[in-house]
């Protein structure tokens, strides 16, 4: 089925673009949720998602939720999640989306400082939200509507806010980015190759993530068939969704990648399908990109962005294994990219410099703490808090360092904050380890991050143990703050000391840890190896603290 090219550039609104494509592309599917452990396989057309949306649009509409209201959004991948997303743009409110993964002290500080006039819940998490949530739909009550007709709120404007996209600040809490109608139309200007007319496109991302949040302008007017990667994720499923859903854009971060290129039957299956594969978060050897794409015959390029700059850089097609492995391209169409040194001047190519941001898409502000005296106030931007970020001139710090070669390609060589990435999620060690220090028996301790080659990075946590306390392990750890923190921000090692390191200055000095922090990381990643190739040989296998069965690592993702 041909899907019809949607002239969208007299339109203003998310939903007016999804009124297109129902009227040009009713038949075209566009969402696939695939068959997965006994579940059937199901999808929406672009009609079908229109008509859910309207019906949801009037049922928020009787609840009370208006034009500037806050809906919060607690649920996974899932065509729900757009149904609702839509739904909550027709009249004329924010949505707040949040990844179930967030740990209860994360979600209850956004529940708390947005203060929803509703909440649509997944049914499972519902007892678990905090009492700032609001009145609940759950999802079961959302789907059981009826179908119902509902006009547009009337006197919205492009400029209107839409989204707010949360993401982790320096003190680890997550903060909200606020985006528009217009934004979202920015995005579509600049997601180039990796979008296409009738693509079908895999999306490992939770939908509470920038990746999928500003990016509907764009895949509905090209009428993008998003496929959802089953939940939990793992390499099989995914791989098998891009054979059976005929996929032509396959994206992951390099975790997913190296665990998918590990399967011997991704040798065999027809992938003819695919056009392009794409990857980021995370750095990815040579070899790796190489290997994938040698085992798929097409190209693969990089992205890079933060949640702030919506859209960053990026390779294409015809650049060098070595170009995407090692560098992240160059800026995509309509984005600007200055490095500047610490009083703000551009440096020249070849020098390292802050990277910054600038185009239509970036954020206009981090949303402000919402006041509540009788009535709900509006969502406001926080000028403060803003502006560490964002200038009066719209460029982004994004808080990483790089290079730029003559080419024009941006290399990146160190992030601000101490930040790394596990498995293509941030985390930020001072979170941790501030959690880390109400946990019974613990001391004094340290975070400091080693390079895996299938995560990218782990958090290594050296522990000096209160004297006459039970010493801590990995697992009391984990127990501790499984419903504090996410879980990948949890330390993966554990090395227990008599004391930590310090500086002349009395500062704990991780620097002198990071080869020991390295050293555990490349032990475990052996024990990880060993693990999985005597699961594969024995099809079980036994899993103590240090090791991790590839199950238990595609259960994080």
């Amino acid at each position: 089925m041909d899907v019809q090219a949607i002239e969208t550039n007299d339109l203003e609104l998310v939903d007016e673009v999804l009124d297109r494509a129902a009227e040009f592309n009713p038949d075209i599917e566009a969402y696939v949720e695939p068959s997965h452990e006994g579940s059937v396989r199901s999808s929406v057309t672009f009609l079908e998602w229109k008509e859910r949306s309207v019906s949801l649009a009037a049922e928020l509409f009787d609840r009370g939720v208006r034009k500037g209201d806050v809906v919060g959004l607690l649920m996974g991948p899932s065509i729900d999640y757009a149904v609702a997303y839509q739904a909550v743009l027709r009249v004329g409110a924010v949505l707040c989306g949040m990844n179930p993964r967030l740990g209860k002290k994360e979600q209850a500080s956004i529940f708390e400082r947005m203060r929803p006039r509703l909440s649509i819940i997944e049914d499972a998490l519902v007892e678990e939200v905090d009492q700032h949530s609001g009145p609940i739909l759950t999802r079961s009550e959302m789907r059981a509507l009826p179908h119902r007709a509902f006009l547009a709120v009337e006197g919205r404007s492009s400029s209107d806010f839409v989204a707010v996209v949360w993401t982790s600040g320096t003190t680890g809490l997550p903060k909200g980015a606020l985006f528009s109608h217009d934004s979202l139309r920015s995005v579509a200007r600049g997601t180039d190759v990796l979008s296409q007319r009738g693509d079908r496109k895999l999306s490992p991302l939770p939908f509470a993530h920038i990746g999928y949040m500003t990016r509907v302008w764009d895949e509905i007017s090209n009428g993008v068939t998003t496929i959802i990667t089953p939940t939990p994720w793992s390499a099989r499923s995914a791989l098998r969704s891009i054979v059976e859903e005929r996929v032509s854009v396959a994206q992951g971060v390099p975790t997913q990648w190296a665990l998918i290129l590990e399967l011997d039957e991704s040798d065999a299956l027809n992938v003819s399908s695919l056009r392009i594969t794409s990857t980021g978060a995370a750095r990815m050897a040579p070899s790796q990109v190489a290997a994938l794409r040698e085992r798929f015959n097409v190209p693969v390029v990089v992205r890079y962005t933060s949640t702030e700059a919506s859209l960053g850089t990026g390779t294409v097609p015809g650049d060098s294994d070595d170009v995407v492995a090692t560098t992240v391209g160059r800026p995509v169409p309509g984005v600007e990219m200055e490095l500047r040194d610490d009083h703000g001047r551009t440096v020249a190519s070849g020098e390292v410099g802050r990277v910054h941001l600038k185009s239509g898409a970036t954020m206009l502000g981090y949303v402000a703490t919402r006041q509540v005296d009788g009535a709900m106030t509006t969502l406001q931007i926080d000028e403060d808090l803003t502006r560490g970020v964002r200038g009066e001139d719209g460029w982004i710090t994004t808080g990483d360092f790089g290079v730029v070669d003559i080419d024009g390609n941006l290399s990146l060589v160190g992030r601000d904050n101490e930040l790394y990435q596990r498995g293509g999620y941030n985390v930020y060690p001072a979170e941790v380890e501030q959690a880390l220090d109400s946990v019974p028996g613990i001391g004094a301790v340290a975070i400091v991050p080693g390079r895996d080659d299938v995560l990218g990075e782990i958090g290594v946590a050296f522990i000096v143990p209160e004297p006459g306390e039970a010493e801590p392990s990995r697992e009391s750890i984990r127990a501790s703050l499984g419903e504090t923190l996410a879980d990948y921000k949890l330390p993966d090692v554990v090395i227990l000391m008599d004391e930590l390191p310090v500086t002349a200055m009395g500062k704990i000095d991780k620097q002198s840890l990071k080869v020991a922090a390295q050293d555990a990381a490349t032990q475990r990643g052996k024990q990880v190896k060993m693990a999985r190739e005597s699961e594969r040989a024995r099809g079980v296998v036994e899993i103590d603290k240090d090791k991790r069965s590839t199950n238990a690592i595609e259960e994080e993702l």
